[in-house]
């Protein structure tokens, strides 16, 4: 019980790694506000946790939903101890859309940075004055290796995640210099497979085979699973993790460290 009394809010948490993080949250005993704007899904996962999880609609792009709800978290528990900034899109949801550097447009590019940038912006900013109560808390963003990297395909992605790696060492630096004891890491998630990459892969015949083309630079050639993302955001969350702040932890199957330890095929 890790996060035993803990109050917890997650972003995203419909599905996917969100979901994952929730569960494994409300598991080590944090009581947990599943938040999304998939409002069907989002209530069935926080009545799956039983009394130690509650649903909350939410927008990350909207303002006034987060001042809201984060205002009525600490008017109802007196503190907000964990918040995880993991909803986000990739532009490739509704279709193809090009997002290369020559050929996106300039909405489908504000679209993406919007939820990705904008959304974790407003959620760090109302978890830090939510986390005033206390003191004390820690902020979770989930970026991504393509926030390391760049991804000529997904250049508006790979933009977003990593400006939020970048804004992620701003609020470290931001609540040490306001001593308070809120500590801002993200978590760097390459290839998981998440629903999130069910139009990319498919459900015919050649799923598999393009499942393996996605991980064939992959030291560990597989993709990763979200309860492999969760288990490092309970560290963060906890407090055996108190002198981690401004950091950033790449779950991507060695791919940041090279290719070169890939089996020979």
């Amino acid at each position: 019980m890790r996060l035993k009394g803990k109050v917890a809010l997650v972003t995203g948490a419909a599905r996917g790694i969100g979901e994952s993080i929730a569960r494994h949250f409300a598991a080590e005993g944090a009581f947990v506000y599943v938040t999304d704007t998939d409002q069907g899904n989002g209530q069935q996962v926080a009545s799956s946790l039983g009394s130690p999880g509650s649903f909350a609609l939410l927008d990350v792009r909207d303002e006034a939903a987060w001042q809201q709800l984060t205002a009525t978290i600490v008017e109802t528990h007196g503190r907000l101890d964990i918040v995880v900034n993991n909803a986000g899109i990739t532009g490739f949801e509704d279709g193809f859309v090009p997002h290369d550097p020559e050929h996106a447009t300039l909405e489908a590019w504000r679209k993406v940075h919007e939820t990705n940038l904008d959304g974790v912006f407003l959620g760090c900013k109302y978890a830090i004055k939510a986390m005033r109560a206390t003191g004390e808390g820690s902020i979770i963003n989930i970026s991504s290796r393509s926030g390391i990297v760049g991804i000529p395909t997904a250049s508006a992605y790979a933009s977003s995640k990593a400006a939020v790696r970048n804004h992620t060492k701003s609020v470290a630096l931001y609540c040490a210099q306001q001593n308070l004891k809120v500590r801002c890491n993200s978590i760097h998630p390459a290839a998981i497979l998440t629903p999130m990459w069910e139009p990319m892969l498919g459900d015919g015949p050649e799923r598999e085979a393009t499942m393996a083309a996605f991980v064939q630079d992959t030291p560990l050639r597989r993709f990763g699973l979200p309860k492999e993302v969760s288990a490092v955001a309970v560290m963060l969350a906890s407090d055996e993790s108190g002198y981690l702040t401004g950091t950033e932890i790449n779950i991507d199957g060695g791919i940041l460290a090279g290719s070169a330890g890939a089996p020979a095929q």
